[in-house]
């Protein structure tokens, strides 16, 4: 993917994620989408058509994976169409996101983007249980993880590639899997933390 495409991935899942937490409108974000989406198709399609090789297949496919989920998620939100297709749509993209993971650290000895790739099968596995499933408890929690990957996946490495200070040490991947398993307990702590009962009342206001 390449850095600006990077980078603006990074907007779009932050914006999706305050969709989710519903800070904004799912029409709101409509345009974004849309922009994106088709950036994430113009692209690869451009590097396929200049060298149309099996080196250049391997890189350019995946980012269809984007493009078509922002057009998706854009076109949804103009149709109100039922979103289960997104969803399991979605679970295609979790399964082919691991194996991109493999073969980026495998086959191109680049942990940091393997690691993130992992980050991306996780978000869009959890899209395909609140979409797909109808897990809507999870929606929230989908929300800030959509966050934390547009930041720490995207947007950052984005704007670092972009101006020529991404590093591709082991600590990078370090990192990234520091941030994943933090995020990951912090969400699932607040998962499976009860709900705030909002008949039950404090001893500072007695029930009349």
């Amino acid at each position: 993917m390449s850095a600006v495409g990077l980078f603006y991935v990074g907007s779009v899942l932050i914006i999706n994620g305050l969709v989710l937490l519903k800070v904004i409108s799912a029409e709101a974000a409509t345009p974004l989408n849309l922009f994106v989406g088709a950036l994430q198709v113009t692209v690869p399609t451009a590097l396929l058509l200049h060298d149309p090789g099996p080196m250049t297949a391997a890189d350019a496919g995946p980012l269809y994976l984007f493009g078509f989920t922002y057009l998706w998620v854009g076109i949804n939100a103009i149709t109100g169409w039922d979103p289960r297709g997104f969803g399991w749509f979605s679970l295609f993209v979790a399964i082919t996101a691991v194996a991109v993971s493999g073969y980026t650290g495998l086959a191109r000895g680049d942990g940091p983007f393997a690691v993130i790739w992992l980050y991306w099968a996780v978000l869009w596995f959890l899209f395909f249980c609140v979409l797909g499933l109808g897990l809507s408890r999870l929606t929230r929690t989908t929300g800030w993880f959509a966050i934390v990957t547009g930041v720490a996946t995207a947007a950052v490495p984005g704007f670092l590639l972009m101006t020529g200070y991404w590093p591709t040490t082991p600590m990078v991947t370090i990192g990234l899997v520091a941030v994943a398993l933090l995020t990951l307990i912090w969400l699932g702590a607040a998962a499976m933390r009860p709900a705030a009962d909002p008949t039950r009342h404090t001893a500072a206001e007695p029930a009349p």
